[in-house]
């Protein structure tokens, strides 16, 4: 898949679960050997299935790799907050009109919070206010 634009804001390629599941894991810890990422999973997925995501990861950019001996190791090329970002600007655009915003007040008006959570809420908040 290529790069695709809307309007003149970049959108990298969607990611499916098991592409998440691996980015999470090298933003945890890399770079990994496939084998290493692969006991990692918190499910199964063949060896061959395995290599052929980590290549399609590199060729849409999300993943570098380096030739080690005989191994590749494997490490992000994006960093979590930045596909985050991309994810959230999805979600808000189908769901809240592209407003982060409104997608944060429609996950909390949908949510069922703790006094304790709503004071951790209210912190961030201030926190924001004085920055």
């Amino acid at each position: 898949m290529c790069e695709k634009f809307t309007g003149m804001k970049f959108r990298f390629p969607e990611l499916n679960n098991v592409e998440l599941e691996i980015l999470s894991v090298l933003w945890t810890k890399n770079p990994r050997k496939p084998s290493e990422i692969q006991e990692a999973l918190e499910h199964d997925i063949e060896n061959a299935t395995l290599r052929s995501v980590l290549r399609v990861l590199v060729d849409r950019g999300y993943l570098e790799r380096e030739l080690v001996g005989k191994a590749y190791y494997y490490r992000p090329a994006k960093k979590a907050s930045v596909v985050r970002r991309s994810l959230t600007d999805r979600l808000a655009s189908v769901f809240a009109g592209g407003s982060r915003f409104g997608l944060i007040a429609q996950l909390l008006q949908e949510e069922k919070l703790t006094p304790a959570q709503i004071r951790e809420l209210e912190q961030l908040a201030k926190s924001r206010k004085n920055q």
